[in-house]
C-alpha cells in the first residue's frame, strides 16, 4: 500500500482476519456489517490491491469468501467492480505463486474489474516478510512499491478517460454482436 500512497492514493486496509466475514450464502441478500464494509469499500474504490496467500495452489478460502460477498454488487449500476483497477499479490511458502495470481485474475475479470499486467507473486514468503508483516527483502519491497504506483497510475487514467470505461466497451461489443446476428 506504500506504493499506492506515495503515488497519491488514499488507502484503506481491509484485513480479512479482522473483518471476520461469515461464510457467503447465495440465498442471503442482507450482508452483515463486516460484509457491508467490504462491499461498500470495494465498490467505492477506483483501484485496489488484492493479496492472498497461496494454499493448495490457489487463493485462501477466506479470500475467496470475501470475493463471493462481492456478488451482491451485481444489481448495482454499474454492476460489480466495473472499471476498477486491481493490482495482484500472492505469497507462497514455496518457489512459485502464480497459480494464486491467475485465480485472482479470473476473479477480477468475472467481477468486471481490470487487473494491471504487473503482478507480484512472492515466493518463500516466510523469508521475505517478518512476523510483523514488514518486507525484509529490498527487491520484493521495490516490486510491491511499483505495483502500488502502477495500480494508481492506471486507475487515474480510467477515472479521467470516459472512453476507457468497460461499460462503453461492453455496449459496443454487444451492439456488434447484435448487428452480426
Amino acid at each position: 500500500m506504500a506504493g499506492a500512497r506515495s503515488a497519491g492514493a488514499e488507502t484503506e486496509l481491509l484485513d480479512i482476519r479482522e473483518l471476520d466475514l461469515p461464510v457467503y450464502d447465495a440465498d442471503t441478500r442482507e450482508p452483515t456489517d463486516a460484509a457491508s464494509r467490504l462491499i461498500e469499500s470495494c465498490y467505492a474504490a477506483d483501484g485496489m490491491l488484492w493479496a492472498s496467500p497461496m494454499y493448495q495452489g490457489t487463493i485462501s478460502g477466506a479470500f475467496k469468501n470475501a470475493l463471493d460477498w462481492l456478488h451482491l454488487l451485481g444489481d448495482r449500476d454499474p454492476p460489480y467492480l466495473s472499471d476498477q483497477v486491481i493490482g495482484l499479490i500472492s505469497a507462497s511458502g514455496g518457489m512459485h505463486g502464480l497459480q494464486a495470481i491467475i485465480t485472482m485474475e479470473f476473479a477480477a475479470r468475472s467481477l468486471r474489474g481490470w487487473s494491471v499486467p504487473y503482478v507480484v507473486p512472492v515466493a518463500a514468503a516466510s523469508r521475505v516478510f517478518g512476523k510483523d508483516g514488514q518486507v525484509r527483502d529490498h527487491s520484493v519491497g521495490r516490486q510491491l512499491q511499483t505495483l502500488g504506483e502502477e495500480t494508481v497510475r492506471v486507475a487515474e487514467k480510467f477515472a479521467s478517460d470516459a472512453s476507457a470505461h468497460r461499460g462503453a466497451e461492453c455496449q459496443r461489443a454487444a451492439d456488434r454482436v447484435a448487428m452480426s446476428g
